[in-house]
């Protein structure tokens, strides 16, 4: 049986995202393809069990049964950590991992393992995932993301570590590679990594869709309230305006799709803003939703004028500042019923990683 470890050089180079893609692209060339993140930090509870969310994404869009909690045994919960280094207890944590792993991996061609961090994450209760990989006796895809001297050094870094448990490192994957800058980049990387012995399997370009919010997420992220446009939650996020400027001034900011962060009280550029349109819809404001900060008067004209828009109002009652710090800082997570995410993540990786080298070399 086939499998592969997916481990990155830090968080949120895009493990997930690439173990979708990977995952998808096999299940046209591979009849059973299982998965399993041994180990996760950002869980939800489904069927009164802690789940990692990247285990349930991939239960729910590839369409994989191999048993949630199978797919996600252990999940690294407020206090884990504390607790075990007051009583370690590594032979539990291992034997979970095993147990799940062979479940799993029963009546599979390819089984695709998604690590946490980096590879030496996990190190503080004894199971980083350069030791699950060995102790899954996986190979693995080493995922960096960014420019050419940066994500080199971390790769060579994160190698060591893993060549250090005897795992094999089967190549690495480029993510988020900016497009004015990809030809450049895609030679260099290449070129740097060959002279370190490490085989390139991809260069993904940047893809703003997959990094944006849509205003579901963030309401699902923080302790904003909903006000109006409930049915509009799926609008995407390509731009945030922070509402400090005159509404003259603003209106040259707003591009098709923004989210505008304003206190509440500032009914002149709120108004400014639902008066632009876009190019290809005269009838469709280019805002795509609107956090109102501080005290909002529910019943006042302009509140009720929102309402009658397509346009999701959440509310908050910090300041302006927190506000948007807050929603710059979240992370972004491809949701089942984000489609179009979907969708690019497949296409980047079918049209940007050797699937056939890794089918090879697994």
């Amino acid at each position: 049986m086939k499998r592969v470890f997916i481990a990155a050089t830090k968080q949120n180079d895009g493990k997930t995202t690439v173990s979708l893609g990977l995952i998808r692209n096999f299940q046209h060339r591979i009849k059973k393809v299982g998965f399993i993140k041994p180990i996760g930090q950002r869980y939800l509870q489904e069927q009164g069990v802690k789940i990692d969310e990247d285990s349930w994404l991939i239960e729910e869009v590839c369409g994989i049964k191999c048993g949630l909690k199978d797919m996600s045994p252990v999940a690294v919960e407020r206090g884990f950590t504390e607790r075990y280094i007051s009583r370690p207890d590594k032979r539990t944590i291992t034997r979970q991992i095993k147990k799940a792993y062979n479940r799993v991996s029963r009546s599979q061609d390819l089984v695709i393992i998604e690590g946490t961090g980096h590879a030496g994450v996990g190190s503080v209760f004894d199971h980083s995932n350069a030791y699950v990989a060995k102790l899954l006796r996986s190979k693995v895809i080493i995922i960096s993301s960014g420019g050419i001297g940066r994500p080199i050094d971390e790769i060579v870094l994160n190698k060591a570590l893993f060549e250090k448990q005897g795992v094999k490192v089967l190549g690495v994957i480029v993510n988020k590679v900016l497009p004015s800058k990809f030809a450049k980049i895609n030679n260099l990387v290449r070129k740097g990594l060959r002279r370190q012995g490490i085989d390139v399997l991809g260069v993904i370009p940047y893809n703003p869709l997959l990094a944006s919010p849509t205003i579901g997420q963030i309401l699902e992220e923080t302790n904003y309230k909903l006000f109006c446009g409930k049915e509009y939650l799926d609008n995407p996020v390509s731009r945030t305006l922070v509402g400090a400027m005159k509404p003259k001034d603003a209106i040259k900011y707003i591009v098709d799709d923004s989210l505008l962060i304003t206190p509440a009280g500032r009914e002149d550029l709120i108004m400014a803003a639902l008066q632009c349109f876009r190019n290809a819809d005269k009838k469709k404001a280019k805002i795509c939703g609107i956090v109102l900060t501080g005290e909002s008067n529910t019943g006042s004209m302009i509140m009720q004028s929102l309402k009658q828009t397509n346009i999701p109002v959440l509310l908050a009652e910090n300041d302006t500042y927190s506000v948007a710090s807050r929603i710059y800082d979240l992370t972004v997570k491809i949701r089942p019923r984000d489609a179009s995410k979907i969708a690019a993540a497949v296409k980047m990786v079918k049209n940007n990683v050797d699937l056939n080298f890794i089918l090879k070399r697994m």
